[in-house]
């Protein structure tokens, strides 16, 4: 009982917690109980590579293939799908097609992403947060005529806002910290990995509008 239960503890993760119940029934050894809790940890604490993969599927709302999430974070398509299998098995991507992968709930959740209302949802989108004005700049000192008051108005500031201005505010951070201020944390996360990509110019722009808009 105790070897079927650590192989289906190590080959079917999906499995993590009705094999809880099983050791359980089974009153392991201690030294049982220390495997499974290192293997469970495991699962749980995802590497460094596994979670960037993931982040990358924040940015679609529809299914995606795991060849353009390589292309997207620059890493070789081999390693991409090695771990687009490995988060699949742990309950955070899904395929509803052959060939396409979306983020289940379990996948939302790890990452911080928020779940709105409808209240809360058209706050964000054409309510006033006052005290929360975001304020463009093209520099230290430097301001523009343009702001945001909501995600709406955010999303037109954004595409009217001059290169420099964005570039200036997304090395800065400050995109991400006012949509944290104002509630949408899941926005604020998709722009955190679009600033760890490195983009810069007409394609971070194209691609910070792109993201906002969708959202």
């Amino acid at each position: 009982m105790k070897f079927n239960v650590l192989r289906r503890l190590f080959i079917f993760p999906s499995q993590k917690f009705n094999c809880i119940f099983d050791v359980l029934k089974e009153k392991p050894s201690f030294s049982l109980m220390s495997i499974y809790y290192n293997w469970y940890m495991s699962v749980l604490s995802l590497s460094p590579a596994k979670s960037e993969v993931l982040q990358a599927f924040l940015l679609h709302k529809k299914p995606v293939k795991p060849i353009e999430i390589s292309k997207e974070i620059g890493k070789k398509f081999p390693s991409v799908m090695m771990h687009v299998i490995g988060l699949t098995k742990m309950g955070y991507l899904f395929s509803p097609k052959k060939g396409y992968y979306k983020l289940t709930n379990e996948g939302e959740k790890y990452l911080g992403a928020l779940n709105l209302n409808r209240e809360f949802a058209r706050k964000l989108l054409t309510g006033k947060f006052f005290g929360n004005t975001f304020n463009f700049y093209l520099g230290l000192n430097e301001p523009i005529n343009i702001k945001a008051y909501n995600l709406q108005t955010f999303v037109f500031a954004i595409k009217k806002a001059p290169i420099q201005s964005v570039e200036f505010h997304m090395k800065r951070g400050d995109f991400k910290i006012w949509l944290r201020g104002i509630g949408d944390v899941d926005l604020a996360n998709k722009i955190e990995f679009l600033e760890n990509n490195d983009l810069t110019g007409e394609s971070l722009k194209q691609k910070l509008h792109l993201t906002t808009f969708n959202r």
